[in-house]
């Protein structure tokens, strides 16, 4: 952590020398130790540094005290995102460790809409994330809405070293020039199919509706109680795609997946949900079942920011201070998923509640790491 403090220290202040009575440096890190301390808005933030302000100094220099919340706000909305997303990159890399592992790292991408940041004048920050099967942020990009997550995806992926990964996406990220960005970088995907790739979805559905057919497939099965009701999970993967005429449209294309979920209630009825999937990976339906289970964690991670971080109850409406919070509620995400606070295991939710009981003494640890 030593070493990020320096690099924070390097941030491009562009305001005018003259009017500036708190340092950059100083407001990115009291947002951060802050919002690892359970503050969720601006004027939290300002409380808990003021709270904290002889123990902030350790580390911080705050030459005229805490600012105002009006004053962190407006100076975090002017700190380039660029920055903070380095910041959370170098963080990253910190953690990251193969350690041996042969297995292939899993990575999803999926979007979320910043809800708190949009109002009847403009549409909120969508953001487009790569969480890695740590459920750690590997990187991230902002758009302007959902549809525009087509372009973001690829642009993402250019920014990270996915060589040896597996890439799942929903069916917006199914995509021409998406898979051939993956296979470019050499990594695999697995991608869902939906109606924006009508053709495609009905031939892959087609295929799997012969009995005969899926019984020549790999299959798997898994069953799950839970809550008095049982859950199956049936997996088909195939490389009999020979037949297939858009396949040389798909680079890499090498199976194609059938997955069925069955939810049988309490009352004995049952629901049953298809789904369908292309993918550059040769037969192996563990890896396959893997996958497409792994995916969730990025929803996964997408609720801890509304649940851990109450993201949505935040109504910063300047784009660039909403966005630039977002990549450190991430970065704080990283950090909670990486401590341990006292001898009984706790949700994140209850780690960063309990930071906040005692930041200064939680904060040096996490410093020292």
């Amino acid at each position: 952590m030593k070493a990020l403090l320096d690099y924070v220290s390097t941030v491009n202040d562009r305001r005018q020398e003259k009017k500036i009575k708190h340092k950059m440096k100083d407001i990115i890190m009291l947002v951060f130790f802050a919002m690892l301390s359970n503050a969720d808005d601006w004027v939290e933030m300002e409380v808990f540094g003021k709270e904290h302000e002889k123990f902030l100094r350790k580390y911080l220099e705050l030459p005229n005290g805490i600012p105002s919340h009006d004053t962190i706000q407006r100076v975090f909305a002017i700190v380039a995102p660029e920055f903070l997303e380095e910041f959370q990159k170098r963080w990253n890399e910190m953690l990251n460790s193969e350690e041996g592992n042969k297995i292939k790292r899993l990575l999803a991408i999926d979007g979320k809409t910043q809800r708190g940041n949009g109002n009847k004048n403009q549409k909120a920050n969508h953001i487009v994330s790569a969480v890695d099967e740590r459920g750690v942020c590997l990187g991230q990009k902002r758009v302007e809405e959902k549809t525009n997550e087509i372009k973001a995806i690829p642009e993402l992926l250019e920014c990270l070293n996915i060589k040896g990964t597996i890439i799942t996406a929903d069916a917006m990220g199914t995509q021409k020039e998406i898979v051939e960005k993956i296979r470019k970088k050499r990594a695999d995907y697995v991608l869902a199919l939906k109606g924006n790739q009508g053709i495609l979805l009905e031939d892959v559905r087609m295929y799997f509706s012969d009995k005969e057919l899926r019984e020549k497939s790999e299959y798997k099965k898994t069953v799950e109680k839970a809550r008095g009701q049982i859950e199956k999970r049936e997996y088909w993967q195939t490389e009999d795609i020979g037949w297939m005429s858009q396949k040389k449209d798909w680079k890499g294309l090498r199976s194609i997946i059938l997955t069925r979920n069955t939810i049988t209630g309490v009352d004995g009825k049952q629901k049953v949900e298809d789904r369908y999937f292309i993918s550059s990976l040769k037969a192996g339906i563990e890896e396959i079942e893997r996958a497409v289970r792994g995916h969730w964690m990025v929803e996964s991670y997408h609720w801890h920011l509304d649940v851990t971080f109450r993201e949505d109850g935040n109504h910063t409406l300047e784009k660039q201070a909403a966005y630039n919070l977002n990549i450190f509620r991430k970065l704080s995400l990283n950090v909670l998923k990486l401590i341990e606070i006292g001898n009984k295991a706790l949700s994140l939710k209850k780690k960063r509640f309990a930071i906040g009981t005692n930041p200064e003494k939680h904060l040096e640890h996490i410093i020292s790491l």
